[in-house]
């Protein structure tokens, strides 16, 4: 136990706080780690570009191009995490082998490297998400919601495979499997009829979800997004939308905090939606005036996320994924900074008074709740982060790390 630690659970201790049960339960929290951070999005299906209202910004040295060289960055920048991770995939990292299989047939043996390679580094689970992007069945933005009927089928017949594929990590992995459904649809400029294809993707959604499939294994979420590049002035699966569809239909909700305007906030989502729903889900990123997917850093708002999860004792109630894609630095640095980030929010939320600021406000003491507030910001959060990192066998220093494997691995790329 190191000197900075014992001082901080002192000074915890003053406040009511236990330090060893925070840690403790941070230990159980997982994080599903998002793959398409290690190659910008591009995938293993042969896309070869991102395209449908995202991108990736930059172009630093050493992106992994094919299977294996995304499982040797994946694996040496878990090795780096503290804590329980599960892993994120997209349909477009299937593992065809040279087969010529489109993403409507995909199925289980596409992803089987994947359930080996989670299984060998010990990750908790696997989560799923259809790609609905960079395709040409992309056509005029839309998928789910296009007025061709051929489109549509083949979209729907996408995700209905992406659910036996999930059903197929559930079983493998003895967890469930999340499978989030986003897409593109929309327009540039001001359509002349928004509910056409509102009903067409409901419709959709409906067929997708009328193929029998274990929901005790596999929780289906929908995600929304206010616009994106090329979709400015219409998005088909807005937050509306899928809010009503998913309280309709007894599904999940998927909240990305880089999805809404920026005056509104996730962490505020949270507490509303845990009102009506047994499970919500995040994809966690750091939008910069919009949904710019940057690096997550311990700023506020993360805070904010953390404290909602923790203090109403849903931890297990809210899954908790990273979504972000910065190809501007070194990547395995982005998915570390990422994931502690995360962690840390996660810890400083557990560490906090919960109990007695909530007794402060039912019992009308706003203004001590005021001073207490501020009052723990100054406590020593750092000392116990840094006997987690020590429990959990991490460095606290994982850039040299990086900069070796950088020079050794990614350099000769």
């Amino acid at each position: 136990m190191n000197k900075y630690y014992e001082v901080a659970k002192a000074e915890y201790a003053s406040y009511g706080v236990d330090t060893e049960r925070a840690i403790n339960a941070l230990r159980e929290i997982p994080i599903s780690v998002h793959c398409w951070q290690g190659d910008d999005v591009v995938g293993l299906d042969g896309a070869g570009r991102l395209s449908g209202g995202i991108q990736t910004t930059g172009n630093y040295a050493g992106r992994a191009r094919n299977f294996n060289e995304l499982c040797a960055d994946l694996q040496k920048a878990l090795s780096l995490m503290p804590g329980k991770k599960r892993l994120n995939l997209h349909a477009s990292y299937a593992v065809l082998n040279g087969e010529q299989v489109d993403r409507d047939k995909y199925s289980s043996k596409h992803f089987a490297p994947w359930v080996k390679f989670a299984q060998k580094v010990g990750l908790q689970g696997i989560d799923f998400n259809p790609t609905m992007f960079s395709h040409k069945n992309v056509k005029d933005g839309l998928t789910l919601s296009s007025p061709d009927e051929s489109i549509r089928r083949f979209w729907v017949e996408h995700c209905k495979a992406c659910i036996r594929i999930a059903e197929y990590f559930a079983q493998e992995m003895n967890s469930h499997c999340l499978v989030n459904i986003w897409i593109p649809d929309g327009y540039k400029d001001v359509p002349a009829d928004r509910l056409s294809p509102r009903l067409r993707l409901k419709q959709s959604l409906d067929e997708i979800l009328s193929i029998d499939y274990d929901k005790d294994k596999v929780i289906v979420a929908v995600e929304s997004k206010v616009f994106g590049i090329g979709v400015e002035s219409y998005t088909v699966g807005s937050n509306e939308f899928y809010q009503n569809y998913a309280a309709q239909k007894g599904i999940c909700c998927l909240l990305d905090n880089g999805h809404y305007h920026p005056t509104e906030v996730v962490s505020d989502k949270i507490p509303a939606l845990l009102a009506f729903y047994n499970k919500i889900a995040l994809h966690v990123t750091r939008g910069v005036r919009w949904d710019s997917d940057h690096v997550v850093l311990l700023e506020d708002e993360i805070k904010e996320i953390a404290k909602e999860i923790v203090r109403n004792n849903a931890t297990d109630k809210v899954l908790i994924g990273l979504d972000y894609f910065d190809a501007s630095i070194n990547r395995l640095s982005a998915w570390v900074t990422g994931q502690r980030a995360m962690q840390r929010a996660l810890l400083y939320a557990l560490l906090l008074p919960n109990d007695r600021l909530r007794a402060l406000q039912e019992s009308g003491r706003l203004t001590e709740l005021m001073v207490l507030q501020e009052a723990v910001k100054d406590l020593p959060f750092g000392g116990v982060w840094k006997e987690y990192l020590r429990r959990e066998a991490v460095q606290e220093d994982y850039f040299s790390e990086i900069e070796q494997y950088e020079k050794e691995v990614l350099g000769k790329r």
